[in-house]
């Protein structure tokens, strides 16, 4: 009897799920499914920071390649879609600093970045955010006999981030 009443219960629950609609959110994609093709040329650079945009592109195509089926190409000719973009601004701030010396101990880099996904054939912009905003912290070290710069691992973490966010945006349908 107890069993049947689990049983019951059980059913009763999934019905319910089923009936709410309820299903893994994320499958599936924006993207057209005959695509098989996207370029991934560099983003523009509107910064003073040297080869920023070769990192993200960078980043961007190690990413495709890792998530998605699409073969990555560095020009739109013979491309199903591209990837447009620029780096708009990029900005180091001292964040935290040493009690005796007043000297920076804690850098936040913000980075802010346009991309849009066009469709080769028609021009049409399938996916689009004008607004990317990326922050990424790193420390500077005080001790001159052991300083490291940090600022380079923390720009790669940075592009990471950037990466694997539009790529995400473009694939999950979300």
């Amino acid at each position: 009897m107890r069993f049947l009443a689990v049983s019951v219960s059980l059913c009763g629950l999934l019905f319910f799920l089923l009936a709410c609609g309820y299903r893994v959110a994320g499958r599936g994609s924006r993207l057209p499914e005959g695509w098989k093709t996207i370029a991934v040329p560099a983003l523009q650079n509107k910064t003073l920071r040297y080869r920023i945009e070769q990192r993200l592109t960078e980043a961007v195509i190690r990413e495709f390649l890792a998530r998605a089926k699409y073969r990555i190409v560095p020009d739109a000719a013979g491309a199903d879609a591209v990837v447009r973009g620029e780096v708009s601004s990029i900005e180091s701030t001292a964040v935290l600093f040493d009690a005796a010396t007043g000297r920076a101990t804690t850098v936040l880099i913000t980075v802010r970045l346009k991309v849009r996904l066009e469709e080769v054939e028609s021009g049409r912009v399938v996916w689009q955010n004008d607004n990317y905003l990326f922050r990424e912290e790193y420390e500077v070290s005080t001790d001159v006999a052991s300083f490291f710069d940090e600022q380079n691992p923390a720009l790669d973490r940075l592009a990471g981030d950037f990466a694997a966010a539009f790529v995400a945006a473009l694939l999950e349908n979300f």
